[in-house]
């Protein structure tokens, strides 16, 4: 029997397929999905018969794990408490969207052993699972309202290509499910890539919609360092804590983005383009440190997101993030270590600025020392 097709560019209210499609799921049915990436198909992870004709219908009798679809990086980490440094990094920067994360499991108590016996055999064979957040509207709304998290393959048998289109997946298994979202062409046209980790090293098993050289890239460890302009201190800031990362490391500040870690810069009020104060320019250069090339920015929503270390010159620039951004607040510092603002020298001397870019290497240091370089560089 055919599946029920239902065009969602032509719904009134794309709520209401949404809530169609969560019953269907709630009801033990297999729907296929569009994502961004391609379509899927996608039973309820509670319901091991579900899950099981997914999988046969699928993978065949490849031992390949059946993706677990979250609605976020909270909820994998039920599944997998311990997820290391660059994987958690990855999941911040791109979930939702189109990479899956293979990650193993040997913790007992994690949610993964409450699942069904036979699920858990198809979704973590040798306690390996994946993970993916996929970006498109349909499927994730419907993961917002499904209690737990839903059992996801390729709408296709082993061997057939891609499906990119609702009408190429029901030519592939669109006799053997019960419902199928058509939304049209999926926008990458591509897979996800799959992205696994040994100890904290990831290893792109599968290079898709991203590419390997941004995975790695997006793994990289990011600090930014925020004052209000982002012309003297944070630039002098971002200058003098590359220097010392990379004497730390031993090698060049221009290797640093290849050991997985990148330095920046901003400003809570900044212009974009605005080139360092003359003083901040002449002080660095007695580091060593040519400043001149700098251009301000402004901190922006997704430096935030991205970042691993955001360090303020004053308790006034800390409390301007988290007002704007809360779930920051576990990575957002002063840079000072005993609490003291970092003064703005701008208008003043020289010598003003001299004093201030010793006083925020000072604080690097600190900052230095405490840095786990090992949980850091996971390229």
């Amino acid at each position: 029997m055919a599946a029920l097709v239902i065009d969602s560019q032509q719904a009134d209210d794309p709520r209401d397929v949404i809530h169609r499609a969560v019953q269907a799921i709630a009801e033990g049915k297999v729907v296929v999905f569009p994502t961004e990436t391609v379509y899927v198909a996608a039973a309820s992870a509670l319901n091991d018969t579900a899950v099981a004709r997914l999988s046969q219908l699928c993978r065949g009798n490849t031992a390949e794990p059946v993706t677990l679809a979250v609605k976020s990086l909270d909820e994998a980490l039920d599944y997998v408490p311990s997820i290391p440094p660059v994987g958690l990094r990855l999941a911040r920067r791109c979930w939702p969207g189109p990479v899956t994360l293979q990650l193993q499991d040997s913790q007992p108590g994690s949610l993964r052993q409450r699942l069904p016996t036979g699920v858990q055999q198809i979704v973590a064979p040798a306690d390996a699972l994946r993970f993916r957040v996929p970006a498109h509207e349909l499927i994730f709304g419907a993961l917002r309202l499904l209690a737990a998290p839903v059992a996801m393959a390729t709408a296709k048998r082993p061997g057939d290509p891609d499906p990119v289109t609702a009408e190429e997946a029901i030519a592939r298994i669109g006799q053997d499910v019960d419902l199928v979202l058509d939304a049209g062409r999926c926008r990458y046209a591509l897979p996800s890539s799959i992205v696994q980790f040994q100890g904290n090293r990831l290893q792109v098993t599968r290079q898709g919609a991203v590419s390997e050289a941004n995975l790695k890239r997006l793994a990289s460890w990011m600090a930014i360092l925020v004052c209000t302009g982002n012309t003297c201190r944070s630039p002098m800031a971002e200058s003098l804590l590359r220097k010392r990362i990379s004497e730390r490391l031993g090698c060049r500040m221009d290797e640093l983005e290849d050991r997985g870690i990148i330095v920046t810069s901003a400003g809570v009020s900044a212009t974009p383009g605005c080139r360092p104060s003359h003083e901040a320019v002449v002080v660095l250069r007695d580091h060593g440190l040519d400043l001149s090339p700098h251009e301000s920015q402004p901190l922006t929503d997704r430096l935030v997101q991205y970042a691993d270390l955001i360090l303020t010159m004053t308790r006034g620039h800390r409390e301007a993030i988290l007002a704007h951004f809360p779930e920051a607040a576990t990575r957002t510092h002063l840079i000072s270590r005993q609490g003291g603002d970092v003064a703005d020298p701008i208008g003043g001397p020289t010598e003003l600025y001299r004093r201030c870019a010793e006083q925020i290497d000072q604080c690097l240091s600190d900052w230095v020392d405490e840095l786990n370089f090992d949980e850091i560089s996971g390229t």
